[in-house]
């Protein structure tokens, strides 16, 4: 595993980390503690020092896991964790200086800790980062010592732009094969003020693993059934905003040109890492198991210029229009 400095936190966080949306169990499915444990246990025997979740992930229970993974290791790695989505309805008018405050306060309990590392509101309304007052809120905290750093996990790249006028160490948006816009102007403004990049959604939602087809099934309660066109969210969390078809069409064209074999998941991370704006990738898991498959990317040599350029090519073909303009 490879390290890179997190932004102005100073932190140095492995360059493949792990997002804990689906930590114990796969979107909708229930909880599995014993599960969570080991697949926390796995990632850091593995060299993953960064790990990213969330108040609403599994009601709590994902950072209540977490809680029991960090006992002894509280110096050793780094939680980010995002606050907001607990509004409902999710609304600018919830970002309070209470409500936000509460949401810190609930995760310090769940976490059992006595400072978070880093906070970050949870895709916000875009409204919210034309409100001072709100990130002016997440200050007294700092100065408390109830958090360490704070930012802002964002859809768009307008969002993410906005943020860098306010006290921010991070970033977390989404950047993959399919989603090639951020590193177009928004990662080296992001550079420019020492603010980390956390990449999420790295894997498209699983199109870039290249084995999904057109007869793929998802959960009856999985967001890749139930948000394809923004039903629950944003729809630039499914998928990344791809059509599903037109997505494995392109993954498919990714594998055969690249000649990834089953390693598409793989380069699609290895990838990422090519920007040196990147602090950090964070791909999901469920099981111990997957954990490897991920974390191999960090060892993997550099995409050649052509390799790079297979990428650009299948991308302006099939996805930029629309999603590059969306997002």
């Amino acid at each position: 595993m490879k390290y890179r400095r997190f932004g102005n936190t100073n932190f140095n966080a492995s360059e493949i980390s792990l997002g804990i949306w689906q930590l114990g169990s796969k979107w909708g499915d229930p909880f599995s503690e014993k599960d969570a444990l080991a697949t926390l246990e796995e990632a850091y025997d593995q060299g993953v020092n960064f790990f990213d979740t969330a108040d609403v992930y599994q009601d709590g229970k994902s950072q209540q896991a977490i809680a029991k993974f960090l006992k002894g290791k509280q110096d050793k790695v780094f939680v980010s964790t995002k606050i907001g989505r607990r509004l409902d309805p999710h609304v600018a008018s919830g970002y309070t200086p209470e409500n936000l405050r509460k949401f810190v306060e609930d995760c310090l309990t769940n976490l059992d800790v006595d400072a978070l590392d880093n906070v970050l509101l949870h895709c916000p309304p875009t409204i919210v980062f034309y409100r001072p007052e709100v990130f002016f809120a997440m200050d007294p905290m700092k100065k408390e010592g109830l958090i360490k750093n704070y930012g802002v996990s964002v859809e768009k790249i307008e969002e993410g732009i906005k943020a860098l006028d306010y006290d921010i160490s991070s970033v977390e948006i989404i950047y993959n094969m399919f989603r090639l816009r951020p590193a177009e102007n928004f990662f080296q403004m992001a550079k420019a003020h020492d603010v980390g990049i956390i990449a999420r959604v790295p894997l498209a939602s699983g199109l870039l693993t290249g084995k999904y087809t057109l007869d793929t099934k998802f959960g009856a309660h999985d967001h890749r059934t139930t948000n394809r066109h923004g039903e629950e969210f944003d729809a630039g969390e499914t998928f990344s905003g791809v059509d599903y078809a037109t997505g494995v069409k392109a993954a498919d064209e990714l594998k055969k040109r690249l000649g990834a074999g089953d390693k598409l998941a793989a380069m699609a991370l290895r990838y990422i890492l090519m920007s040196d704006a990147v602090s950090t990738v964070i791909p999901g898991a469920s099981k111990p198991e997957q954990i490897e498959k991920n974390t191999i990317a960090s060892d993997m040599p550099a995409l050649t210029h052509e390799q790079m350029g297979i990428v650009a090519d299948v991308y302006d073909e099939y996805i930029k229009n629309p999603v590059h303009y969306k997002w």
